[in-house]
């Protein structure tokens, strides 16, 4: 929802980022609520005053609710959306839903790290464990091949046995 406090910080960051997700070949659309003219007028403003003062990625009106609905991120009685992000795949393929409740942002660096876990997997066949970064280590999603992740990680146990 244009104009509130939350939102001008993370399209302002997502923004800021939109080379690296460029890098990445990924596109980042916002989608609102509010009306064009809204969203225009909130582009124009400058970011001092809690507007987005010019942003290097589309904005884009969901005044009819559709898309919000379609999601599943419609308050319905509010005609809002909560915060939700998706990550779709070259093929159509939701790869990841985040839905935030709308006092809480969302995360330019979590976002990029999903990103590059899911070409990571869909390009080496390999897993990707908590916290992984590019560059960590993944497991190989054998029973046998996992175990030289589990023992590195963890020492000689591995499934409660030494």
């Amino acid at each position: 929802m244009a104009w509130t406090f939350v939102c001008p910080t993370e399209i302002v960051a997502f923004s800021d980022a939109a080379s690296q997700f460029a890098s990445r070949g990924t596109s980042v659309v916002f989608a609102s609520t509010d009306s064009e003219y809204s969203l225009l007028a909130w582009a124009s403003t400058p970011r001092k005053n809690g507007g987005l003062g010019g942003v290097d990625i589309p904005l884009l009106s969901d005044k009819n609710h559709r898309l919000s609905r379609d999601y599943g991120v419609l308050i319905e009685d509010e005609g809002i959306a909560l915060r939700g992000l998706f990550l779709i795949d070259p093929k159509g393929l939701i790869r990841q839903i985040t839905i935030n409740d709308l006092p809480v942002g969302r995360s330019v660096d979590e976002t990029l790290r999903l990103i590059d876990a899911f070409k990571f997997t869909d390009e080496h066949g390999e897993v990707c464990p908590a916290n992984w970064n590019p560059g960590s280590a993944s497991i190989k999603a054998n029973p046998k091949d996992s175990k030289a992740y589990f023992q590195k990680a963890h020492g000689e146990v591995v499934n409660g046995a030494s």
